[in-house]
């Protein structure tokens, strides 16, 4: 979008009819009554201000110890749209796997250098390690397998668990947002995006597998909150891979909204082919397919995320 122009959350589009009923059984209802997927009064986020300067920058760890819960696909998403609305995004991957890197047209692969060599190496600066993306005012710092390196190398370093955070810090004055993808697993990696992060983005699976690890996972951050970062918060339970079609994933929402309540996001990602036609593209769905309702979700999702932060 050229500058100074913003997308406007109440136009009008014809989705999709398919899509639209895995978000609603009865959509008409739902924008009568502004009632949301969770069942809950829909808020309207408003579209945020320009701003002025950039910096300091809200850290946020997409984290989740089960794989294929809609991690990845949410980074980059969450941040492309956060960089349409004039905020400067950074996006982390910190997953050995690559998959961030790969979503945005990268191969790991042919990577000289990459956030692996920006934690273990001294002298070596950020701006050596920093890819700019496709978006506007997006950059990724990259990862490859050598990421899987650092979980062994950094068990004798000391203060260990803020390697990232030390990392990240010269950072924090060029950015709004750096949103870390993190891996599927609990290990010193994710402990090490807990303790950089300022919050956490719960994504989850509608799906009944997904839902039970989340007791571990609010444990574990509890733990760190505790011991190593004070600070850190839960900013909420993204529902991703939703079918309101299904009995099961209305249950599991309905579930996790009577479990944790005003932490679940209004905002619920619904299943679409549009998504893993994006990974193929290695671009985001804001751009990929920019008028589809996967794309609206994900803006909104930018609102509701910049709501809960009070940054307006």
């Amino acid at each position: 979008m050229a500058d100074g122009q913003f997308y406007d959350p109440d136009a009008e589009y014809e989705p999709d009819p398919e899509y639209a009923a895995t978000l609603a059984p009865d959509a008409a209802r739902q924008r009568r009554e502004r009632v949301g997927p969770t069942g809950r009064p829909l808020p309207y986020f408003p579209i945020p201000s320009p701003l002025g300067d950039h910096g300091p920058a809200r850290i946020i760890a997409m984290c989740n110890q089960k794989g294929g819960v809609g991690k990845t696909t949410s980074t980059i998403n969450l941040g492309a749209a956060l960089a349409e609305y004039g905020r400067r995004v950074l996006l982390v991957d910190f997953d050995p796997q690559g998959a961030l890197s790969v979503g945005l047209g990268v191969n790991p692969m042919e990577l000289d250098l990459t956030v692996y060599n920006l934690l273990m190496e001294r002298g070596l600066t950020a701006d050596e390690v920093l890819l700019k993306t496709a978006v506007p005012g997006m950059d990724l710092l990259p990862s490859n397998i050598d990421l899987s390196a650092a979980e062994v190398q950094l068990v004798s370093e000391v203060a260990r668990e803020s390697a990232l955070a030390r990392a990240l810090k010269p950072l924090m004055n060029d950015y709004d947002y750096v949103i870390i993808d993190c891996q599927p697993s609990l290990g010193l990696l994710t402990v090490n995006a807990l303790t950089a992060a300022h919050s956490v983005i719960v994504p989850l699976e509608c799906e009944f597998f997904a839902l039970r690890g989340v007791a571990l996972l609010t444990e574990t951050i509890e733990k760190v909150c505790e011991r190593l970062n004070p600070d850190l918060r839960l900013d909420g339970i993204l529902a991703t891979m939703y079918d309101s079609r299904t009995v099961h994933s209305r249950e599991v929402l309905a579930r996790v909204v009577e479990a944790f309540g005003e932490h679940v996001f209004h905002t619920v990602i619904g299943r679409t082919v549009r998504f893993p036609e994006t990974t193929v593209a290695g671009e985001p769905i804001t751009t990929y397919a920019s008028n589809s309702v996967g794309a609206a979700a994900y803006r909104q999702l930018a609102r509701e995320v910049l709501a809960r932060c009070h940054v307006e």
